[in-house]
């Protein structure tokens, strides 16, 4: 089966709001993030629906620019790939649940494994099969995230219980970086490096040599951390945002995806009024009014005006007007007018004039992942590139 994809997420679509998502951007990223992890290979982080980017149309761009590997959190998302038509490595980069081994293997994706409970479901599950080759697997170690993984100590056990099952090959040995982002905390990044090389030895010792070994995410890639090995999971940089204010401008990376709507709604309202729920922001002066058909269900927070946030009409910045809604906010054009249908740019250029994901996040006190992420399914995707 080819992979394929449409312009556009399926479905008719009334509303004049959309997500744009610039495909030859995420082409261009991941050949500026490959180049900058070589000789090691690149794993495309494609989870939580390719950061809300759209999950099968990212994967697609980044295995043609470079990247060798795709990354997902769920099986559901691995299958979703699978059945999109996509072949090649897909890792799974937290163990399943047990019974979830046989749709494991059916699928073909290769799962990170810390705790002997799902080894020995995903050996059986790989014996069912009838597998001619060993089904390979990651074993993850905590090196100091203290997420998922298991503890140092326990690794050579775990990597021998791989071994110890003929169905199952441990091709790679893997952790997790807390705060490569964050030059402050260069000290504890080096500490996990030296936690993983001291498994690597203790595994090598025991004639244990995992192919694949890889810690780098974005910010341990951007940030010189030297902890690329032969394998580097990105993901938010392969999206053109920088995994934090420290890494800004760290690559020539291009923001992937705007936000965009068109105006529904104009009114001009005098000197006084109050606007939205909460009647919390005043009118200084007449003013025109335009309301715009997104809201909070789409991704847009709630708080986001109250915050400060301004959205792009006629190429200028413009104040969003009181708390944001469920299904529209108000913009304040004050002495200027706009007309129905007139483009509304919440995320992304306009003219001269950009709104970044970053900008929201500090307006928020969050993360530019989660604003990405939090973009919701009733807002249709469109592809350009």
């Amino acid at each position: 089966m080819a992979p394929s994809l449409t312009n556009e997420t399926t479905g008719p679509h009334y509303r004049p709001a959309w997500a744009e998502v610039d495909l030859e951007a995420v082409r261009h990223n991941t050949a500026v993030l490959a180049a900058r992890a070589a000789p090691a290979h690149l794993m495309a982080v494609v989870k939580a629906d390719g950061y809300g980017h759209g999950a099968v149309a990212v994967a697609l761009a980044a295995l043609e620019s470079g990247a060798t590997w795709l990354g997902v959190a769920l099986v559901e998302e691995g299958i979703e790939l699978r059945e999109a038509g996509i072949e090649g490595p897909i890792l799974l980069l937290s163990e399943p649940p047990p019974d979830a081994a046989d749709v494991v293997v059916g699928t073909a994706l290769t799962p990170v494994v810390y705790t002997r409970r799902f080894i020995d479901a995903l050996a059986k599950a790989a014996a069912d099969a009838g597998r001619v080759e060993p089904f390979p697997v990651h074993l993850k170690v905590d090196t100091g995230m203290h997420r998922v993984g298991c503890d140092p100590a326990e690794a050579p056990d775990l990597a021998r219980a791989v071994r110890r099952h003929d169905e199952l090959a441990l091709e790679g040995l893997l952790t997790h970086l807390a705060a490569a982002d964050d030059p402050a905390e260069a000290d504890y990044t080096a500490a996990q490096l030296t936690r993983f090389e001291a498994v690597r030895r203790e595994l090598a010792r025991a004639r244990i040599r995992p192919a694949l070994l890889h810690a780098a995410n974005s910010a341990g890639l951007l940030s010189g951390a030297p902890a690329c090995f032969s394998l580097v999971r990105c993901g938010i940089a392969l999206y053109g945002i920088p995994p934090g204010p420290a890494l800004e401008g760290a690559a020539d990376l291009r923001p992937a995806l705007s936000l965009r709507a068109r105006v529904a709604a104009v009114r001009r309202l005098p000197a006084g009024e109050r606007i939205s729920y909460g009647l919390r922001y005043h009118l200084e002066s007449d003013s025109t009014v335009a309301v715009v058909p997104m809201g909070y269900a789409d991704g847009v927070a709630r708080r986001l005006g109250e915050a400060g946030a301004q959205v792009l009409i006629g190429g200028r910045r413009r104040p969003m007007a009181g708390v944001v809604t469920m299904d529209q906010l108000m913009v304040d054009l004050g002495s200027d007018t706009c007309e129905p249908g007139d483009e509304v740019v919440l995320v992304g250029r306009q003219g001269d004039e950009e709104i970044t994901a970053s900008e929201w996040a500090q307006l928020l006190s969050t993360i530019p992942y989660e604003v990405c992420c939090s973009i919701g399914p009733r807002v249709p995707r469109r592809y350009r590139g």
